[in-house]
């Protein structure tokens, strides 16, 4: 369902685009490729020039090559387009330090510590605290059992998604209906 109509007349004025698309890599590893790019329809007239309508003033890249326990083992980032040309697109290199992290065990964090404020650039870190649930969909049925398929030792192994959102509860409807097997009883209130 899309958002409702606005109720006043209203002029786009700017496009922030992200795409991320996850690849499955021939040596076991996997690639998560992230692109943010930022668009005006008007010409912008910056400090370091022109950006005639529709060229984008932002246009960067960030891979997170990660392993299937989600361990960074390698980082790309490019910047095509940027606001201040020689001067936005060096810091690249430096989201290297994320090499380590594993998404799932403090990442947004973590890139806060490392690449926050003058260590990095706001945009790809931005980008950089959105790759874990992308990751997590990628490896969804892949790499992680979603329907609670069975483990090595034959038994059933909870799907991942269980308990990590507000309709996923295992004490709600909708596990209930579609993960009985792993359904609990809401707890009662006490009226004492």
């Amino acid at each position: 369902m899309p958002l409702p109509n606005s109720p006043v007349r209203r002029e786009k004025k700017h496009t922030r685009a992200i795409r991320i698309d996850a690849y499955a890599r021939e040596d076991g590893l996997w690639d998560i490729d992230a692109n943010i790019s930022d668009v005006k329809t008007r010409d912008v007239h910056a400090a370091a020039g022109v950006r005639v309508a529709g060229e984008p003033i932002h246009d960067l890249w960030l891979r997170l090559t990660i392993d299937t326990s989600m361990q960074i083992v390698d980082v790309a980032a490019v910047s095509d387009s940027t606001p201040y040309p020689g001067h936005c697109d060096t810091i690249g290199p430096d989201y290297r330090k994320l090499i380590g992290l594993n998404l799932m065990q403090g990442f947004r964090y973590e890139v806060k510590q490392r690449m926050g404020g003058i260590a990095g650039c706001t945009h790809l870190s931005e980008l950089a605290t959105i790759l874990p649930t992308a990751a997590v969909q990628a490896f969804a049925g892949d790499v992680i059992p979603v329907r609670g398929e069975a483990g090595a030792d034959g038994q059933a192994i909870k799907p991942f998604q269980l308990d990590r959102c507000h309709a996923l509860r295992t004490d709600g409807a909708a596990v209930a209906q579609f993960y009985p097997r792993w359904a609990t009883a809401r707890p009662t209130k006490s009226t004492t």
